[in-house]
């Protein structure tokens, strides 16, 4: 069972590569966007990043997603900080990957991208982690990740 968080600051693709691995390995795929409360959903539409404090109850509403995901799951989340990484790791009741979507504010689009890039933890040396660059092709990126997560969960 493949349950993978596919990571990254806003405007790095998160949601399609998300969508596309989960179609290609015949997961559900779940925009963790969609479970922020709509306190975090003003904030974001006002342009004010978003506190740790905001984030812990998103954080654990995917957490307990990943848990009830028996057969697997792909999830898009932000993910920037280790702290938040861990705190996944640990509500996933199991393995979790993730695919990092990583680039340079050349290739990624400026709204936000700021504050995200300076919260933004690259999860360097971290278990399960598959660095992808945004500035290849999203078949590319979608067919190296589908091919290592094959390998983590055969």
């Amino acid at each position: 069972m493949i349950r993978v968080i596919v990571m990254g600051v806003s405007g790095s693709g998160k949601s399609s590569v998300g969508a596309d691995i989960a179609k290609v390995l015949g997961l559900p795929f779940l925009e963790g966007d969609s479970l922020h409360p709509a306190s975090n959903v003003a904030k974001m539409a006002a342009g004010t990043p978003l506190t740790d404090d905001d984030r812990w109850p998103w954080l654990d509403q995917i957490g307990a997603t990943l848990a009830a995901a028996e057969d697997g799951i792909v999830v898009s989340c932000s993910a920037l900080k280790k702290v938040y990484r861990d705190r996944l790791r640990k509500a996933a009741a199991g393995p979790l990957a993730f695919v990092f979507l990583d680039g340079s504010e050349a290739v990624l689009p400026v709204t936000m991208l700021g504050s995200q890039l300076t919260t933004l933890e690259a999860p360097v040396d971290e278990p399960r982690v598959l660095r992808q660059d945004v500035a290849e092709p999203i078949n590319v990126i979608v067919q190296a990740s589908v091919s290592w997560l094959k390998e983590l969960d055969p």
